[in-house]
């Protein structure tokens, strides 16, 4: 079984985004096993951290040509060739580091991150590495664009490019990632756009940092100032290397992938329909999806990400400050006037809504029991609340402190005791059971 990987040691680069123009610094780092590919905007006080995922995809309406992540408006641009170079060389786990909003362009291809981090090295990990299986047929398209994934083995992708002019020659390509020297090979790619497509652009605020060094400027006759093509079948090999940077967001996926003429719109919309698969297939169960075993009695929010597959808005508790396993534990979920349901929930009196804290209560329960070793990779199934007591309201500006106590805990189900707290009173109080089922 593959193992997980991170880098040996820290490594920067720097370099001009591609559309903002702006000198950005990054620093990678290692992570632990489990940790998955987390930026960090360090130009931002507090620093802001933002887990490379499907829930903090930006809408590439909003910001076409690239790929973009955010959270709480604070963003960072085209991530796409940076998270390339780590589906190439299969990084799980490591932590981006930037001064600015968006990954410097470097060349236009993934070149240099490629060669950065084989440089420093490639530490494996003594976890397994967790992938997407795609079991059934999907599809999706946009125009005369399309995506399919095949249930297959391995990671395969065959890619046809056919543009409307002459200057790009239609292509085809099949890359299988077991094949080193295949996947590799796409990292030395460079982007690339119609001189027509220029001004547009610019336009449109975008390119700022182009130039004939980091980008191929088409013409009907083909490349122009005298850039020469680096690597055979190079415009085909960019889109596929950009469709590999977007898809890791998903992590590494076993499939095979068909497209014709996809980019960065198509592709999120693929990965928005894997989010939804993803979900699926634990509906309705809190599952320990990474296996991740806490080691430690404080968790922060994305330490619980680990454990629970919640995500903003409905993740409803901000850290665990003490847990025991197997006895209780202890949870906290600062209320404040920006939690989206006091939009419609008394407005003029803000209440924070009952099943809201009996959500929080659980997620707690369910840090408390799917944290053990022996619950590893189990879903637990909301099966009752029972002796439910609301004794206070949770209004903005309150901290509800939840302790989650073990009553009963067995092989396949688990009953907790909970109170939620403010100021030391009880704001609500329940007893809950949950199903503890293999995956």
């Amino acid at each position: 079984m593959e193992k997980q990987k991170t880098i040996n040691k820290e490594i920067y680069f720097q370099g001009i985004g591609l559309h903002t123009g702006q000198k950005v610094k990054i620093r990678l780092s290692p992570l632990g096993p489990n940790s998955g590919i987390i930026f960090v905007r360090e130009d931002i006080n507090p620093p802001v951290i933002i887990k490379a995922d499907f829930y903090s995809l930006l809408d590439p309406s909003v910001f076409p040509r690239r790929t973009s992540i955010g959270k709480g408006g604070v963003n960072i641009h085209t991530i796409e060739h940076l998270m390339a170079a780590f589906a190439i060389l299969g990084i799980d786990n490591i932590q981006v580091s930037l001064d600015g909003e968006e990954v410097p362009g470097m060349d236009g291809s993934a070149l240099e991150f490629v060669e950065g981090i084989k440089k420093a090295g490639i530490v494996t990990q003594n976890i397994a590495r967790s992938y997407m299986t795609i079991k059934d047929p999907l599809w999706i398209e946009e125009g005369d664009s399309n995506i399919a994934i095949l249930p297959y083995p391995g990671f395969k992708i065959s890619y046809t490019l056919n543009y409307d002019s002459s200057g790009i020659d239609t292509g085809f390509i099949n890359v299988d990632f077991s094949d080193k020297q295949q996947r590799e090979a796409l990292a030395a790619a460079r982007t690339f756009c119609l001189e027509r497509e220029v001004e547009p652009l610019k336009k449109m605020g975008l390119g700022k940092g182009a130039n004939f060094s980091n980008t191929l400027v088409i013409t009907e006759k083909g490349v122009i100032k005298d850039n020469n093509l680096r690597v055979s079948d190079e415009f085909v090999k960019h889109k596929v290397l950009d469709l590999v940077g977007d898809l890791y967001l998903t992590g590494p996926i076993k499939g095979h992938i068909i497209a014709v003429k996809s980019g960065h719109s198509l592709n999120i919309k693929m990965l928005n329909k894997l989010r939804r698969i993803k979900e699926k297939s634990s509906s309705a169960g809190v599952g320990n999806t990474s296996g991740y075993v806490p080691q430690a009695s404080y968790l922060d929010a994305s330490e619980i990400m680990k454990v629970l597959p919640h995500r903003y808005p409905f993740l409803l508790v901000d850290r665990i400050v003490e847990l025991e396993y197997g006895r209780y534990a202890v949870g906290i979920k600062n209320v404040t006037i920006n939690d989206y349901f006091f939009q419609g929930h008394f407005p003029g009196k803000p209440v924070m809504p009952g099943v809201l804290i009996i959500e929080a209560m659980a997620q707690v329960g369910g840090v408390l029991m799917l944290s053990a070793e022996e619950h590893r990779g189990k879903l637990a199934f909301f099966l009752a609340a029972d002796n439910v007591k609301f004794r206070k309201t949770v209004e903005p500006g309150d901290q509800l402190v939840i302790k989650v106590t073990v009553d009963k805990i067995r092989q396949r189900t688990g009953r907790v005791h909970t109170e939620a707290r403010v100021q030391g009173k009880v704001a609500c109080e329940a007893d809950l059971m949950f199903a503890l089922m293999d995956r």
